[in-house]
């Protein structure tokens, strides 16, 4: 229908879905564009278009005459680091999104920092890296507790904590190689719990959705890339750090500019346990937080918030108060490296009523790397329980029920 409101969802694989579904639920028509003809969310929207989200120039050329037979209400993404995109986008439809120099802000961690240690948020210590000769200089004085990344990408990619004796030149040059701008950044590794956060900022109001402890058991497997093993809800930490940091969320995505939106933050604890920024992007998150640890363990669709509020329309912030209180546990696999040649044990796992989400992102016979970022992880799960406890001990379960054979 002519009059039904139309969603530009950019990207149309599994991180997508989810988006796709729920503005489809709130009886929105949905355009979804990936380059990828196979994407897994194409079967979900109404229309596809087969254009690289990235490719700002080819995308605009496709809205201004798409438009010509129906309007775009909405331009948005989850799971996808392309803020920059989104803002161009919006900007020609005339529709709301954030500002340039908010996408900037919000996809370039140095710039990220640069702009929290003016505005007086307290952040590791960081510095752009020149060289693998600076980064040994930087060793000496600090010592190998540090992270190496490129400044402009997401999801672990060029990643590497630090541990003695590795390679200086190999690691920033790995940074250098899969930064789009070839610029690194290197920062203080912060010894305390590491939380992952989703919030919704429309003018004066600010929320924090979920808070979610950030879990790296599997990380001495990979080499120094710090891939996270998902994570658990609620939090652990205690009411008043839960608020302590909140409030330092706020004054983050105010700080890039974050008006009407979402801040996903990155959030760690220092040696004394104080909260200091590490990264927020300015989208939905993927990867199973928005879509899957905060509707499991509280009832709250901030998707549909995020939508609301990208058509322009008055959000339903009561829809953001918990409907009820559970555990949920997101994991990933880490088989062997080898030939993978078989997975048991699924039909058991998924007949269990507490599992949510069971993935796998390789099939019989393909090559099984160590993941280097989070795009290259096996395959995930989710579980919830009335008890953090319960949800962990149904989490080994899985683990031990599941049997990757790799050759």
């Amino acid at each position: 229908m002519k009059d039904q409101p139309t969603v530009l969802v950019l990207g149309a694989s599994h991180d997508q879905l989810y988006l796709i579904e729920t503005a489809k639920r709130m009886g929105c028509y949905v355009l979804a564009v990936d380059i990828d003809p196979m994407a897994a969310a194409f079967v979900r929207a109404d229309e596809k278009a087969l254009i690289s989200t990235r490719d700002i120039d080819g995308l605009l050329t496709f809205v201004r005459a798409y438009r010509r037979r129906r309007s775009i209400n909405a331009v948005i993404t989850m799971g996808s680091e392309i803020p920059m995109t989104i803002a161009i986008l919006a900007e020609e439809l005339g529709i709301h999104a954030l500002s340039r120099e908010t996408a900037y802000l919000a996809s370039n961690k140095l710039a990220m920092k640069k702009r929290w240690a003016q505005k007086g948020i307290p952040v590791p210590w960081f510095d752009e890296l020149r060289s693998g000769d600076h980064l040994r200089t930087i060793v000496k004085d600090r010592g190998w507790d540090l992270i190496v990344k490129p400044t402009d990408r997401s999801g672990a990619r060029g990643i590497t904590k630090l541990a003695e004796g590795m390679d200086c030149t190999a690691v920033f040059e790995r940074a250098k190689n899969a930064s789009f701008e070839g610029r690194v950044i290197v920062e203080d590794f912060l010894p305390g719990a590491q939380e992952s956060t989703e919030s919704i900022v429309y003018d004066d109001f600010f929320k924090t959705a979920g808070v979610s402890d950030r879990n790296y058991d599997m990380v001495h497997q990979l080499m120094g890339a710090p891939v996270e093993n998902g994570g658990t809800m609620p939090s652990v930490l205690p009411a008043d750090k839960l608020r302590e940091i909140d409030l330092l969320l706020e004054n983050a995505a105010r700080a890039l500019g974050i008006t009407r939106g979402v801040g996903k933050g990155d959030v760690a604890l220092d040696a004394e346990g104080k909260p200091r920024m590490v990264e927020m992007a300015a989208r939905l998150s993927g990867g199973w937080m928005s879509a899957g640890l905060i509707p499991v363990t509280s009832g709250v669709n901030i998707v549909q918030t995020i939508t609301e509020i990208a058509l322009g329309w008055e959000p339903n912030l009561d829809q953001l108060n918990e409907r009820w209180h559970k555990h949920a546990a997101l994991r990933y696999f880490f088989p062997s490296q080898g030939i993978l040649k078989a997975i048991n044990g699924e039909l058991a796992v998924r007949n269990q009523p507490w599992l949510h989400v069971l993935e796998f992102y390789k099939h019989a016979d393909e090559v099984i790397d160590i993941p280097q970022s989070h795009a290259e992880r096996f395959g995930c799960f989710l579980v919830e329980g009335n008890t953090r406890s319960e949800v962990l001990n149904r989490a080994q379960w899985v683990y031990n029920n599941i049997d990757i054979r790799v050759l």
